[in-house]
């Protein structure tokens, strides 16, 4: 049976992680799954992400601190080259760590796996987006210590982390010494010699989920500041430059300590440790409260000597501002992302919880990307390499473009960035237009395996999808004037060239050899989605950029002049358009896969005990790709994108054909699944789908949490409730309602913003109650009928349930 199929997760376990609306909370530490936790606990804002490790640096699995973008480069070493493959990969880097506070009472340290602990309580807020952790240890000498520390990475200052340490002594005096530390880990080694877990142990290393190791140094010290006084605080900064990108980082932090009880303070810094060594003699009941600044900058290019500067006005300017102010800012900061994608749940304590935590992972993936990406894991670990792919386009920009079209666009401009390597690429691969790649961070093809990598083209699909999206939700027609329309005629280009009309006539359009979204079937003729997803991209791009000429001629002449665009190009994307060839088994009444997918070897379900998945660590890719077996929604992906090119028909016989042979390997799946699901009518399977990708990260059930966070899972939970159980189209003019409440659930709320309006849309069991909360009214279409939406007429939609 696939894995698919087996009951789904509902919830986490309440003796450790008790249910909190607002906030996830650990009431027992422990040492077994650390990966786990330190990813769950992770703080970020989309520019820098800290792990939850912790502040004493002892246990890990993995000491992490990453920023968006930031990265190493290094040949690919393949076996056997061929003309085009990728030669540079990317990687991204493990910057120093600012985490790190250790505490020493009675010269005794206190690592949390090994200390006695009256009491333990650690919990990440998100309205807060503080990390907070609680403790009473009682140290080998039998004194009580209180110690409480916060860990913030700033929503509103994108290059600012702020970090208290507090300390009591509850019941004796005692000399206490607080070390801070500035430590560049890079080498994948702590200072106790301990391996990263995320490495490996020298085995060899054949997960490509996980970061890749690097065979030489990565961070070279370029620069550092030292402005200690005689007191001994001040600001330190170090500096470095990556050895082979030739990215340059700086990174910095100052202390403020309150105490008083006499103490004193000493300050170090050399090439790759600052540390700040804090000595008090404790008293009871008076606490000792160090307050930490830390700041990162890094650039392709400007001299450390620069950033360094910027690190020292970011942290002046943290200090001027103060702890309290910064608080509420990053309060007013979440405050507004919850009130534009908050999703109330009424009848179901855990999945509100989950849902939040979905939510906000969200948050502190795409807050401060400026124009960055969303890589696969956010900044939440270094999987995947810190590599961008498709996930974002389709997973995380439709819930941006309805709730924050702010960093929508800037994603997609991010990707407008990209448009010479992309042009580039597509011509190293014989073709015109541009090539956008599979997987990268500098815009350059990164993935070394290109069954299942370059042969993905169906991103360049991916990219306009998001574009159509964001345009759909925002109607802001100057960022297509400009940017989207360059987008839109590269990716158009790029289909017209790749594909081929049969026998030479216009009668049937084919792309080939080509691989889909399922990457358990490569290289294929006539994948069914890449081919749908084209066929949408040349249409859209025609009839956008014809949109564009009479709009604003001034616009459509600039985009002539830099992409050299003829109107007869317009005509020939139609014309490939209307001729594309789309699979469909007239026997089974199904769209195959591709051309061959219905004439393999069907899997054998019941001889793959569980322990052999995912296949792709357990099998060699040409066993999986001789037989009828799927990592991830392929053909059912396309009926959630493309819903209004199928009948309802074909999407139960499509669904009921590909889902029983779905094994759900990649995390990209359930959410689909889950959606696609409710459509056809499956409402049972379609919940059991959403929890899946609910409680994906939350109960690890990919067994590889510890790597980060599902970014586009997190995407797929917002879906799976406004796309699946609200069944809300967007049809460019109006958005659609088929509401079907989860019968377990009492009601749920999300709101939506559209054109400028806010939405509230509530279901409950009988349907679907519309109400614009601000703004011009919403056009939507309710069977036959079309209506608007307006503040002071509130519209219900009747539910589809069968």
């Amino acid at each position: 049976m696939s894995p698919n199929h087996q009951p789904p997760p509902t919830g986490l376990a309440s003796h450790r992680f008790p249910l909190d609306p607002w906030r996830l909370v650990e009431t027992e530490h422990s040492a077994d799954d650390l990966g786990y936790t330190e990813t769950l606990f992770g703080v970020g804002n989309g520019y820098l992400g800290m792990r939850a490790n912790p502040e004493e640096g002892r246990d890990a699995h993995t000491h992490g601190t990453y920023i968006n973008g930031f990265h190493e480069t290094w040949e690919i070493q393949h076996a056997e080259n061929a003309f085009g493959f990728a030669k540079v990969g990317q990687t991204i880097v493990n910057v120093p760590d600012a985490k790190l506070i250790k505490l020493y009472v009675d010269d005794e340290p206190f690592i949390v796996s090994q200390a006695d602990l009256d009491s333990y309580e650690r919990s990440i807020d998100f309205r807060t987006g503080v990390l907070e952790r609680n403790i009473v240890w009682r140290t080998p000498g039998g004194k009580r210590v209180r110690i409480r520390s916060t860990r913030m990475v700033s929503m509103a200052e994108r290059h600012l982390a702020v970090m208290t340490f507090e300390v009591t002594m509850l019941d004796a005096t005692a000399p206490v010494v607080i070390s801070s530390q500035l430590l560049n880990r890079q080498d994948g080694v702590d200072e106790y010699h301990v391996p990263d877990a995320s490495l490996g142990e020298g085995e060899e290393q054949h997960d490509p989920r996980q970061a890749r190791q690097f065979d030489h140094r990565v961070l070279q010290p370029t620069s550092q500041l030292d402005e200690s006084g005689d007191d001994g605080l001040g600001t330190v900064v170090l500096g470095y430059t990556c050895t082979n990108s030739a990215m340059t980082l700086a990174c910095g932090a100052s202390h403020h300590v309150g105490s008083t009880s006499p103490f004193s303070v000493e300050t170090t810094v050399d090439a790759d440790l600052a540390k700040t060594v804090v000595q008090v003699n404790a008293e009871p009941d008076k606490p000792i409260v160090i307050t930490k600044f830390v700041s990162y900058h890094t650039s392709t290019g400007v001299p450390c000597e620069e950033l360094t500067e910027r690190c020292v006005r970011t942290i002046q300017r943290a200090h001027e501002t103060g702890v309290d102010v910064l608080l509420d800012e990053q309060r007013a900061e979440l405050d507004a992302f919850w009130a534009a994608a908050d999703i109330e749940i009424d009848g179901d304590d855990s999945a509100q919880q989950a849902i939040r935590w979905n939510l906000f992972q969200l948050a502190q993936a795409s807050r401060r990307t400026q124009e960055q990406g969303i890589a696969a894991k956010g900044v939440t670990a270094g999987g995947y390499d810190g590599h961008y792919f498709w996930d974002t386009e389709v997973y995380v920009v439709p819930f941006l473009a309805y709730t924050d079209p702010v960093a929508a666009r800037k994603l997609l401009r991010f990707r407008w960035s990209m448009l010479d390597a992309a042009r580039r690429r597509a011509r190293i691969m014989s073709e015109a237009g541009a090539l956008y790649p599979w997987r990268t961070i500098n815009g350059e093809e990164a993935s070394a395996y290109y069954a299942a990598g370059t042969a993905q083209y169906h991103i360049n699909a991916a990219v306009v999808f998001a574009l159509a999206r964001y345009l759909d939700a925002t109607g802001d027609v100057d960022f297509l004037a400009d940017e989207g329309s360059e987008i839109l005629v590269e990716t158009a280009r790029l289909w017209a060239d790749l594909g081929f009309y049969a026998n030479g006539h216009g009668n049937t359009f084919h792309i080939h050899r080509v691989t889909g979204p399922d990457e358990y079937t490569t290289v294929v003729n006539d994948n069914c989605y890449t081919n749908i997803m084209a066929r949408f991209n040349l249409r859209y791009a025609a009839r956008t950029v014809r949109f564009l000429a009479q709009w604003n001629p001034t616009a459509f002449e600039s985009l002539q002049r830099r992409t050299e665009l003829e109107l007869d190009e317009l005509d020939a994307w139609d014309a490939a358009a209307d001729a594309m060839y789309i699979p469909f088994d007239e026997e089974r009444e199904v769209h195959p896969q591709d051309t061959a997918f219905l004439d393999l070897e069907p899997w054998d379900w019941e001889g793959t005990p569980a322990e052999k998945y995912p296949l792709l660590l357990n099998f060699h890719p040409l066993v999986i790709y001789r037989h009828q077996v799927l990592k991830q929604a392929d053909v059912v992906l396309a009926m959630y994108l493309r819903s209004d090119h199928f009948s309802d028909e074909q999407k139960l016989r499509n669904f009921d054909f590909y889902d029983p042979i779905t094994t759900g390997d990649s995390s990209l799946s359930a959410c689909v699944q889950g959606i696609v699901a409710a459509q056809v009518g499956h409402d049972d399977l379609a919940f059991d789908y959403f929890r899946r990708a609910l409680y994906l990260d939350l109960c690890d059930l990919h067994a590889n949490t510890a790597d980060g966070v599902h970014i586009a899972s997190s995407g797929g939970v917002w879906a799976g409730i406004v796309h699946g159980f609200a069944g809300m189209v967007e049809t460019g003019k109006a958005l659609k309602f088929a509401p079907r409440l989860p019968e377990s659930w009492t009601a749920t709320r999300f709101t939506i913003t559209r054109h400028g309006s806010t939405m509230r849309v509530e279901l409950t069991a009988d349907g679907a109650e519309l109400t614009v909360l601000d703004g011009p009214g919403v056009p939507i279409v309710d069977g036959d009928e079309h209506l608007v939406v307006t503040p002071d007429a509130p519209y219900r939609v009747a539910s589809v349930r069968r």
